[in-house]
């Protein structure tokens, strides 16, 4: 037995938080019956699940990409406004519908992972879990030790302060080329966080994520991972 929206989830239907809205709005049905309350719990084997009416098939063997995101794409599987999106990389090259784990911007680049496996996504963006993020990122100025301190000691972003470990790899004509690392994803978080300190990013790129590396995969390109990623992946994120 196990949860409706976690099943959903692992279906590949839908994040926890946005089964979870649509439970509460009375979009899903188990057996039938309409489910608006959180912590039902199903068989996913005998229980029938539906979406809107569509029924729900039990989640398929889990399938995680490591993509090397180029610029101009969004980190989507659908765009409204009709711009490129990251699965059109995939090219059909998998049955399974995957999604993007988090997002990196349109005119980002670097390592993006898509997945099948909702449980893992959850837990790799969601904030508690501190998975580290790794950019090497050009900002427009020089950027000063006492710059460096404040980011390294915190800068407060919304709601909440953002610190970050902060290396400079490159000094150039009016830019800096840094490599950043977070432990949350927020949204445009990077872009934010520098312009606070009155840097503006120029040019953004993910090289890891948690235990993973970009390495030389082409810009582009997309290669499943292994068996010891997938593990070390959950071992990040107390899956294992």
């Amino acid at each position: 037995m196990e949860r409706l929206h976690k099943f959903l989830s692992r279906a590949g239907v839908a994040s926890r938080r946005l089964a979870e809205d649509w439970i509460r709005a009375g979009r899903v049905a188990v057996n039938g019956q309409v489910v608006t309350e959180m912590g039902v719990k199903i068989d996913a084997d005998r229980d029938k699940v539906q979406v809107d009416g569509r029924l729900v098939r039990p989640p398929a063997a889990p399938v995680t990409v490591m993509l090397h995101k180029p610029y101009g794409y969004i980190s989507s599987t659908h765009d409204p406004q009709g711009r490129r999106v990251v699965t059109d990389l995939l090219k059909d090259a998998f049955k399974e519908r995957l999604y993007p784990v988090g997002r990196l911007d349109y005119d980002a680049t670097g390592l993006l992972l898509l997945t099948n496996d909702g449980d893992l996504a959850y837990r790799l963006t969601h904030p508690g879990y501190q998975v580290p993020r790794v950019y090497r990122v050009t900002v427009a100025g020089e950027v000063s030790p006492e710059t460096l301190d404040r980011l390294t000691e915190g800068v407060k972003v919304g709601d909440r302060t953002v610190t970050a470990l902060v290396e400079v790899k490159k000094r150039e004509s009016g830019r800096t080329v840094l490599e950043l690392v977070l432990r949350e994803g927020r949204y445009h978080l990077v872009k934010r966080l520098l312009l606070h300190v009155g840097h503006p990013v120029l040019k953004l790129k993910r090289i890891a994520f948690g235990p993973l590396h970009l390495g030389t995969l082409p810009r582009g390109d997309f290669r499943m991972l292994s068996r010891e990623e997938i593990e070390a992946l959950k071992t990040k994120v107390q899956m294992r």
